[in-house]
């Protein structure tokens, strides 16, 4: 059984009750226990309210462009990192073997220890664990990753036809038969926009 004493440490936490740390680190393979499954949707709205204001309070950005940088924030991959930083998965109780600890196992634990932290030690100790864990993870670029997909399956690229307007910039991008439109604060942000609204459209297919 692996050391919740430890885990704390991981964690840069010391949990005055005990059984909501061993809860937090209980996959929902073992029977006959509570899981973090419940924790996993207290940290998800906890770590939101956190991102959400911390951006609110640090940028005069857009609700549009906040909204964008939070998804940076609170994606699985910023969980993941957040998680892999701290090795939490070794402490994790599991049964079913390797195969239980596939999918979004990492990103949910990290979700259910800032659950843990803030019902144990309420909002100020909640806040100081996310300002030392959590990451912002990298943009995806949606134009790079348009383009290598048309280009798998054509020899032309994107078309981008972008222009200025009193509300920022425009962009609409068309490749393989369909089309998208986007909108940023500057050309870049506009394009990024269109194409990963157009490649959403073209890997549903």
């Amino acid at each position: 059984m692996p050391d919740l004493a430890d885990a704390e440490r991981a964690l840069g936490y010391t949990f005055r009750n005990k059984a909501l740390l061993s809860v937090c680190f209980t996959h929902a393979s073992v029977a006959g226990e509570e899981s973090n499954e419940r924790l996993e949707f207290l940290g998800d709205a906890v770590i939101g309210l956190y991102v959400t204001d911390r951006l609110y309070r640090g940028s005069a950005a857009s609700e549009g462009q906040l909204t964008e940088r939070r998804k940076r924030y609170v994606s699985r991959e910023a969980l993941e990192e957040a998680e892999h930083r701290l090795g939490l998965l070794r402490y994790l109780r599991y049964a079913g073997g390797e195969d239980a600890l596939r999918g979004k196992t990492a990103s949910n634990l990290f979700e259910a220890a800032a659950g843990a932290i803030y019902l144990d030690g309420g909002w100020a100790a909640a806040e100081e664990f996310l300002s030392r864990t959590l990451v912002e993870a990298d943009a995806p670029n949606y134009k790079t990753a348009l383009q290598e997909y048309v280009q798998q399956r054509t020899h032309a690229t994107p078309v981008y036809d972008s222009r200025e307007d009193e509300d920022g910039f425009f962009c609409e991008v068309r490749a393989l038969g369909r089309s998208a439109q986007g909108r940023g604060a500057t050309k870049k942000l506009a394009e990024q926009a269109a194409a990963r609204s157009l490649f959403g459209i073209l890997t549903e297919q």
